[in-house]
């Protein structure tokens, strides 16, 4: 067997390990119990919810697909991908077009049956927590390593999959030019999910909150507020697929510029010719990470009473591990022992594991910038405000250092491999390398954030069903620690879309046959500044489309309070169906102007301003997002546990009176919650994909800009 079929083997086969692993997952957890008759009536109607907003949002994001494939086909048709690449300017059209919808389609399918299994995880979450904490955090752990490890195993074979079916084998050069469409159409149905979940999650939370919590004085999941399910409901249909989407969209880009980089040294370095080590290695370390990943959720083996976050963090630390064990092995035997590039692999995985970290710090309840923020409670929702912002915009610093040091180190250790004669594209794949290091740990990274909302609608069921205080007071832990997971792999996700925006960037530069750019050129310099102000006015668009929708649920609920008094009597059930739908409309609706924005603007700038403005465009535009990310996920993530840190009953008053819910301090949390909300949960995510985006739609449409 010859080296490339022993590539394609592993490839295939860790995917097809991980795919059988997931079924594993969800085998354990669909066979717990369902708990109570009241238990399974709640989360049977979260289901229905969840599962009919998705079917509706895939079928509109379908039909947008559709079309925008039929446009992308027809540009590079018109002008094909250069004389370089030995097919018509007609079959370079169609191909990319099929590769585009197949990404679209993979990454639908990504976040949908991931989705499924999370919402389906959630009642055996709660019907767990009646027994013990770790039994619930394992049901909840696993729950979401179906998402996790479906999506990378789908992302992997995916990319490889089209590799192969345009003739990688023999033409690997042009293969990899072709397989954009696939990273851009994963690209482009991510950003519509993210969007349209993160607007359904959060109108129905802010109007659930600032209704119930604040206006009410009930609880957060109390079933007497309307918008509580349609709340329960936008957990999954945000934080599942959304985001299953989004890190799906993320492995596919970026393994697929590191494999156009791979092919820049296959051409030009004679040893490597007939074999596209370079060019698979990305996919080949994905495997390997894959099967690291299988062995850390199954190192997590709590006992009755654990400590949820530490669990995981042992989880991740074996994943890590073993990556670097992995990653020797890939070095030693893919890339002749270039051990420079292997200490840029391991430049990623560290990278990973400190952003973990800062992320961890700035959203934890037990860390100083959630604790000011609850003690800034005290004196009201403006000073919890405006410390929040400040730990937002605080939190950029640690991360900025940490790409920074990384980029350069990987960079640096890319020059010293022996790879080209040609300095920088050596430097460039050392980049790349290092990101494919951090992304080995995707799997479990993921499984940690699908965690969240599962521990989220447990704790949902748990309360809607009435169930003790002490099953209560198990799941609050493990929603606590769900936020943090949720927060941590969004900063992972934008610490890998930091580390690859050079990779990308490059990947444009080699695609546009582009040396430098030079900010000095009036039109290059506008390019830049358009994409800064792209990132700010789609924020804008994606935050005020939950202020919006919010507004139309905050009426509904007072309107249902105000018409039948029996619902605070607990003696009538609220309409949850006109909440749901409200949530849903608005979702659909608003989800299409930001999206357009994100998929068109670089177009237009490109035929405008042609192709080193969008060059421009493109990295001013990742860095800025880079940074508005950071602010709005750690932010938000660090007000949401401000909150719960309150509702703990761990601030007292001058008499040593518990300050919880119910007390001034708490409504004003409250309040700094709702903030934070659309910011964490819908802008931030989504500027991820925006990210991710810009470059792909890019480099698909190069050739049209030149």
């Amino acid at each position: 067997m010859d080296n490339e079929t022993l590539y394609a083997v592993i490839i295939f086969g860790s995917g097809i390990i991980g795919i059988l692993f997931a079924l594993w997952m969800a085998r354990y957890v669909l066979g717990k119990d369902t708990g109570t008759p009241e238990m399974k009536d709640i989360a049977d109607t979260i289901y229905e919810g969840a599962v009919a907003y998705l079917n509706r949002q895939y079928i509109t994001i379908g039909a947008i697909a559709l079309v925008t494939a039929i446009v992308i086909g027809a540009l590079i048709s018109a002008v094909g991908l250069g004389e370089d690449v030995e097919i018509s300017a007609f079959g370079a059209g169609w191909r990319t077009s099929l590769a585009f919808l197949a990404g679209a389609l993979a990454s639908g399918i990504s976040g949908y049956i991931g989705m499924i299994v999370a919402v389906r995880s959630n009642i055996r979450t709660a019907a767990a927590a009646r027994r013990s904490l770790g039994e619930a955090l394992l049901v909840a752990l696993r729950g979401g390593a179906v998402s996790g490890f479906l999506i990378v195993a789908l992302s992997i074979m995916g990319v490889a999959g089209i590799f192969y079916l345009y003739n990688g084998a023999n033409d690997p050069a042009t293969a990899s030019r072709l397989i954009v469409g696939f990273g851009f159409g994963a690209s482009f149905v991510a950003l519509f999910a993210q969007l349209g979940g993160g607007i359904y999650t959060k109108a129905a939370d802010v109007g659930a909150d600032l209704v119930g919590k604040v206006e009410a004085g009930i609880p957060e999941d109390d079933p007497r507020n309307a918008a509580v399910i349609a709340d329960l409901v936008g957990d999954n249909v945000g934080d599942c697929a959304g985001r299953g989407a989004d890190l799906f969209e993320s492995t596919a880009a970026e393994n697929i510029g590191a494999m156009i980089l791979g092919a820049a040294i296959f051409t030009a370095l004679p040893a490597a010719t007939g074999d596209p080590s370079y060019i698979l290695f990305s996919l080949v370390i994905g495997a390997i990470g894959l099967l690291a990943s299988i062995v850390g959720i199954l190192s997590v083996r709590p006992g009755d009473n654990p400590n949820p976050l530490a669990a995981m963090n042992r989880g991740f630390a074996v994943t890590a591990m073993l990556s670097v064990v992995g990653l020797a092995i890939g070095v030693a035997w893919m890339l002749d022992g270039e051990w420079w590039l292997f200490l840029a692999g391991l430049v990623g995985i560290v990278t990973a594991i400190i952003f973990l970290i800062i992320t961890q710090y700035y959203t934890a309840t037990n860390y100083r910038p959630v604790r000011n923020i609850a003690e800034a409670s005290r004196t009201g929702p403006a000073t919890n405000i405006i410390t929040g912002l400040s730990i937002g915009f605080e939190n950029t610093a640690a991360p900025a250092i940490v790409i920074s040091l990384a980029l350069g180190a990987a960079y640096y250790a890319g020059q010293q491999a022996a790879l080209t004669g040609d300095a920088f594209v050596n430097g460039v794949y050392g980049t790349a390398v290092a990101t494919m290091g951090m992304l080995m740990s995707a799997g479990y990274v993921l499984a940690m954030d699908v965690f969240g909302p599962i521990t989220d609608n447990a704790g949902g069921v748990v309360e809607m069903s009435n169930q003790s205080e002490e099953v209560r007071a198990r799941t609050d832990v493990l929603d606590s620690v769900g936020n943090t997971t949720k927060a941590l792999t969004k900063g992972y996700a934008i610490g890998s879309a930091a580390l690859a925006a050079f990779l990308l960037f490059s990947a444009y530069l080699a695609e546009a046959n582009l040396q430098s750019v030079d900010l000095s050129k009036i039109h290059v310099f506008v390019g830049g500044f358009l994409g800064a102000m792209l990132v700010f006015l789609f924020s804008s668009l994606a935050i005020r489309a939950v202020g919006r929708a919010a507004g139309d649920m905050i009426e509904e609920v007072r309107r249902q309070f105000r018409s039948e008094p029996g619902i605070m009597a607990g003696t009538v059930r609220p309409d949850y169906a006109r909440a749901v739908d409200i949530s849903t409309r608005a979702a659909l609706r608003e989800m299409i102007l930001p999206g357009a924005l994100a998929v068109t603007m670089p177009v237009v700038v490109g035929l405008v301003l042609r192709a080193e403005a969008v060059a421009a465009f493109l990295i001013v535009g990742t860095m800025t997002g880079i940074l508005l990310a950071l602010v709005m996920n750690n932010g938000g993530g660090a007000w949401d546990n401000a909150k719960k840190l309150i509702e703990s009953g761990e601030m007292f008053d001058d008499d040593r009176k518990v300050l919880g819910k119910g007390s001034y301090p708490h409504a004003a949390a409250v309040v700094g919650d709702t903030v934070g909300d659309p910011f964490k949960d819908t802008a931030g995510p989504s500027l991820h994909v925006l990210i991710k985006l810009l470059a792909t739609v890019t480099l698909v449409l190069a050739p049209l800009f030149t």
